[in-house]
C-alpha cells in the first residue's frame, strides 16, 4: 500500500503513531466528546486532531489509555479502528448515542450491544453478510458489570445499524420506503433494542483485526413510543454512558493484569 504520510510514522487519517496512544481506547463519534471523556483519565493530553479524529491520551489505573473520535457512520469508524490497531491498540469501547426501538427502552437509558444488524455498507467490504457482527464477550460482560455497579438503567441485546439517519426517521419519503419500512418491522418483531450507526462496522472490523470491541449507548429518545402516543422524554447528556465505558475499561485493564496480559 502507498505510504500517503511519506514516512512520517503517523497514520494518515487519525494522525497518531504507536507512541501516541494506549492499548485501550474509548471511541465516541463526536469529536467534541473527547475532551469530556479525557477528564476521566489522569494527565490526559491532546495528541492528534485530524479531520473527525480527535485523540487524547492519559492513564487509567496506571495504564496508558486513549480516546479517539470516529465521526458519524461505519466508514470513518472502520478507518479509526484499523489505524489504531496498527499502532498497537487491542481493546476498543464505543460510547455513543442511539434511538430506542422497544417500548421499554426509554430516553436516558443505556443500551449495551450483544450484536448488530448489518444494514449498512462498510461491514460488507470486510465479510460476507452471513458473518455475524458480534462484540467481544469480555467487553460485553465488563459493560454490563459497570452498568450494574453504577445503578444505570440499561438493556442488553441486539442493535440495528444503518447508514442513513433520515432513512430511519423518515423512511416513508425515501424511494426505497418499501424496504426500509418492512425491515424496520422485522427488527422490531425480533426484539431489536435500538438503532445506531457504527457498531456493525466496528464489530466486523474488530473480528478481522483480532481486537476486542464493545459498545454502549445513551438512548436519546424512542420514535416507537412517540408513534404510539406514549411519553417520550429526550436525553442528551452522555455522561452516564461515558462513566459506564470508563468503568468497563477499568475492569478490562484489571482483568488483563490478573491474567498476566
Amino acid at each position: 500500500m502507498v505510504d500517503y504520510t511519506e514516512g512520517s510514522g503517523k497514520q494518515y487519517h487519525t494522525g497518531v503513531g504507536p507512541d501516541d496512544i494506549g492499548k485501550y481506547i474509548i471511541m465516541p463519534g463526536d469529536p467534541k466528546r473527547c475532551a469530556k471523556i479525557a477528564e476521566h483519565f489522569e494527565n490526559a493530553k491532546l495528541v492528534a486532531d485530524v479531520r473527525e479524529y480527535v485523540t487524547y491520551t492519559g492513564t487509567l489505573c496506571g495504564e496508558k489509555v486513549s480516546v479517539t473520535s470516529t465521526g458519524i457512520g461505519g466508514p470513518s469508524a472502520s478507518i479509526a479502528i484499523d489505524e489504531l490497531a496498527k499502532c498497537g491498540a487491542h481493546t476498543f469501547i464505543r460510547v455513543g448515542t442511539c434511538g430506542g426501538m422497544q417500548e421499554e427502552v426509554m430516553g436516558g437509558d443505556i443500551v449495551i450491544a450483544t450484536g448488530a444488524v448489518r444494514m449498512e455498507g462498510t461491514s460488507r467490504e470486510f465479510a460476507p453478510i452471513e458473518y455475524p457482527a458480534v462484540p467481544d464477550i469480555d467487553c460485553v460482560n465488563a459493560l454490563k458489570s459497570a452498568a450494574d455497579k453504577l445503578n444505570a438503567p440499561h438493556h442488553v441485546g441486539v442493535v440495528q445499524c444503518k447508514d442513513s439517519f433520515f432513512g430511519q426517521h423518515e423512511p416513508e419519503i425515501m424511494p426505497v420506503s418499501y424496504e426500509l419500512e418492512n425491515k424496520w418491522q422485522a427488527w422490531l418483531r425480533m426484539g431489536c433494542l435500538a438503532s445506531e450507526m457504527e457498531s456493525a462496522a466496528l464489530f466486523i472490523a474488530g473480528q478481522f483485526l483480532r481486537v476486542r470491541v464493545g459498545s454502549c449507548f445513551l438512548v436519546v429518545a424512542n420514535q416507537e413510543r412517540a408513534k404510539k402516543g406514549l411519553s417520550n422524554k429526550q436525553a442528551h447528556d452522555t455522561e452516564l454512558a461515558i462513566k459506564v465505558a470508563v468503568e468497563a475499561l477499568k475492569t478490562l485493564i484489571e482483568n488483563d493484569r490478573n491474567k498476566g496480559k
